[in-house]
């Protein structure tokens, strides 16, 4: 690259920071998006409303938008939580960016699109027949939701969660080309696709070679989550 370093090894160490983090967001983004779902499609009512209206709220923020909002905080600053009551700190913590931090936020951001899908899928499990008969028989709602309606789910949120794994990396990448990714010296996909910029007319490659890696990594989830959906749903 400009600097003299090597492309293909800063590439590779990118994946690194890239495919572990975008697992670890798409885990989280999983769990918040199983449960609200879960329990917005399962209990209903008022209950089922409050949780809908949050999730489109967060809906109608691009992700990006909210990602950036979020890793802005990320400083390094200090918070203090110090009730004057009483004689000690309940929180002492550093908002300081990295990649669990950065990941995290991602897995925040991501969550609402799953919601609607997993409320979908509870609505039309709850109303079948083994759900009524073991209603019928005494079953509690703890065991329904354990022992019946999410393990019919999980075809459904092993698709999206691979699915989302891909958007996790296209996320993270527009994070580190607007510089507030996970910092330097950790070499980023989308960081050194900013690097290479200005150098785009002189030396493409240093552009075009991160990239390809996003492109092709995100391609590679998808079509993972293709046939993981031909495989696991035999409709």
């Amino acid at each position: 690259d400009n600097l003299g370093r090597d492309m293909l090894a800063r590439v590779i160490h990118g994946t690194r920071v890239s495919l572990p983090g975008a697992v670890g967001a798409m885990l989280t983004a999983s769990l918040l998006g199983v449960v609200v779902g879960l329990v917005a499609g399962f209990f209903g009512g008022r209950l089922d409303l409050a949780l809908m209206r949050f999730t489109e709220m967060n809906l109608t923020i691009p992700a990006i938008l909210l990602a950036v909002a979020f890793a802005g905080l990320m400083d390094g600053r200090m918070i203090h939580l110090h009730p004057a009551a009483l004689p000690w700190h309940w929180l002492d913590a550093e908002l300081k960016r990295g990649m669990v931090s950065l990941f995290l936020i991602i897995g925040f951001v991501c969550w609402p699109g799953m919601v609607r899908v997993i409320r979908a899928q509870v609505l039309t499990l709850k109303e079948r027949e083994f759900i009524t008969a073991s209603r019928a028989l005494g079953a509690s709602n703890r065991r329904l939701i354990f022992r019946h309606i999410l393990p019919n789910l999980l075809p459904t949120v092993i698709v999206l969660a691979v699915m989302n794994t891909g958007n996790a990396i296209l996320l993270e990448a527009g994070l580190g080309y607007l510089g507030i990714g996970v910092p330097a010296p950790a070499p980023t996909w989308g960081s050194m696709i900013n690097d290479g910029q200005p150098y785009f007319i002189t030396a493409p490659h240093i552009v075009i070679v991160p990239g390809l890696a996003i492109v092709l990594t995100v391609l590679a989830f998808n079509l993972l989550g293709q046939g993981l959906q031909e495989v696991l749903d035999p409709k």
